[in-house]
């Protein structure tokens, strides 16, 4: 079964510096029937306007991936980490018991558009921890590149909890197929363009669950880029 949220139909501020988007129950935005997705708690997209962002706020036990679609963004957190975000980086924050940080848009012309991603660890108290790498448009084209996992296999950072975040580049009428296996259920979320899912159409912005499917396929249309969550 495959069921699809609509773009159209997310929580939606804009603050003026910050336009954002929650698939999810986030913040003030609340929606009893979409307070997460197994261990998937949120999936914001953010636009962030030029020389302003996030000032320092704290997170606790949260698995916390950032990932950029266009512009740069500036990372400092309490545990010593600085650095910058661009399109291809995957960061990943443990916050565990405990951890500070703030993003900025260092540009004075340019808006950051990314997607800001929160999974429940598999347990509490975990000791605060930070990785990034990168991940080429080479690497997901026509493909599921392996950007997160519970083991940090095949160069994927490495997240506290039985997932796995693929990333893909699909042009018009490319397709991928993706199994699961039993016991398992699939989050797709479509960053730009838009594909076809086993037959459904979803724009940029839409995400779907997806529960009972043992395999689909992920169809380009109008230059997609997606995430896909393979979850326990």
């Amino acid at each position: 079964m495959i069921k699809i949220r609509k773009a159209k139909d997310r929580g939606h501020f804009n603050f003026g510096w910050l336009d954002t988007y929650h698939t999810f129950s986030f913040g003030d935005y609340y929606d009893p029937s979409y307070m997460g997705f197994r261990s998937l708690r949120v999936i914001n997209e953010d636009f962030v306007h030029a020389g302003r962002g996030f000032p320092t706020h704290s997170h606790r036990d949260m698995e916390i991936i950032t990932y950029i679609l266009e512009g740069a963004l500036e990372h400092r957190d309490s545990m010593g980490n600085g650095s910058v975000i661009r399109p291809g980086d995957v960061q990943r924050m443990t916050a565990g018991t405990g951890v500070s940080h703030s993003e900025a848009n260092s540009s004075s012309e340019n808006s950051v558009h990314l997607l800001q991603i929160w999974i429940l660890p598999d347990e509490r108290g975990l000791e605060p921890g930070y990785e990034q790498k990168a991940f080429s448009d080479e690497q997901k084209q026509a493909g599921l590149c392996l950007i997160a996992s519970a083991d940090g296999r095949n160069g994927s950072v490495a997240v506290h909890q039985d997932v796995s975040v693929y990333a893909s580049v699909l042009d018009n009428n490319q397709s991928v197929n993706h199994q699961l296996a039993e016991n398992r259920h699939a989050w797709i979320q479509v960053a730009r363009g838009a594909v076809v899912v086993n037959g459904e159409n979803l724009d940029q912005g839409d995400g779907a669950a997806i529960n009972g499917e043992s395999e689909f396929t992920l169809t380009g249309r109008n230059q997609a880029e997606i995430l896909l969550f393979d979850m326990a």
